[in-house]
């Protein structure tokens, strides 16, 4: 039984390694209304996130041979993730307004179809940028951040290609997976600004 268990756990291991090789990725919808002043950010769904609460062999029942499940062992290697979405509009790196998705629970494969929207003047688009980040809602600890985008005209990559095809489209939806990394730019990781640099209507 030790044996076995040995070998379960090493296995749970080497699975996990793998997994924290990818941060999973992200599928946003970008919609920009200029007369309405309205752009909505449509959080659609994630996959293959990275578990956080690793449940490990001392979750598993043993057969009455020793031997354990493949299913269940596959499910103590991925371990619980209860994960959510929040994106924050920041203006001149100053955070401005943010907002979150419902939590979904034990999932590495969420799916949202949640529209968050904010308000800003046509004259501001060209000024803010948004920070995007999936987090492990935990109820007795921390909350941790599982991964990170960035999207705007001041961001690099794919986050600054959809905000232009998104300006270029107005009135359209338009999709992007994003690639999620372990954290964000620095001029897009501030707390909240008590400035505000939108011409709010």
């Amino acid at each position: 039984m030790l044996i076995m268990s040995a070998v379960v756990n090493a296995v749970i291991l080497n699975h996990c390694a793998a997994e924290k090789k990818d941060l999973g990725e992200l599928l946003l919808s970008l919609c920009y209304l200029p007369t309405a002043g309205r752009l909505t950010v449509t959080v659609v769904k994630a996959r293959s996130l990275k578990a956080m609460d690793i449940t490990g062999s001392s979750a598993l029942t043993s057969r009455s041979d020793g031997t354990y499940n493949l299913v269940e062992i596959n499910q103590a290697a991925c371990g619980v993730t209860d994960p959510y979405v929040k994106v924050s509009l920041i203006c001149h790196s100053k955070r401005i307004k943010k907002k979150k998705t419902s939590v979904k629970k034990s999932t590495l494969h969420p799916v949202y179809n949640e529209a968050l929207v904010y308000d800003v003047p046509a004259e501001n688009i060209e000024d803010v940028d948004l920070a995007v980040k999936v987090i492990d809602y935990d109820m007795v600890g921390a909350n941790e951040v599982m991964g990170c985008c960035a999207i705007g005209n001041s961001c690099v990559g794919p986050g600054r290609d959809h905000w232009l095809e998104m300006l270029e489209n107005p009135r359209k939806p338009v999709a992007q997976w994003y690639s999620l990394v372990d954290s964000l730019p620095p001029a897009l990781d501030r707390k909240t600004s008590p400035v505000r640099c939108l011409n709010m209507r």
